[in-house]
């Protein structure tokens, strides 16, 4: 089956929810906030930037079971994430 297509607004969009999806477990979020060294203040300042997003999905990538999760709840088709990761990388 072929990869669907994204752009870059759809890439934020689904970075976006990836964040609300870490945002509303705190372990979740305590361990995202740990490993990427930001602090939770600077994250609204920090989700206008394309590069932001596209390590909070990576994060996710990191983890099969939490981007299986996320994928679920968000009827989301599981290569999605990795698509956005990537849309958002190329980003400037």
């Amino acid at each position: 089956m072929r990869a669907p297509a994204i752009n870059a607004g759809e890439a934020e969009l689904i970075a976006l929810k990836a964040l609300g999806f870490l945002a509303n477990e705190p372990e979740r979020f305590s361990r995202f906030l740990a490993l990427s060294g930001i602090e939770l203040g600077d994250i609204r300042a920090a989700a206008q930037n394309p590069q932001f997003l596209a390590g909070l999905l990576n994060h996710l990538l990191q983890d099969e079971s939490l981007l299986l999760t996320f994928t679920a709840e968000q009827e989301l088709d599981p290569r999605l994430p990795a698509l956005a990761a990537e849309a958002l990388s190329r980003a400037r």
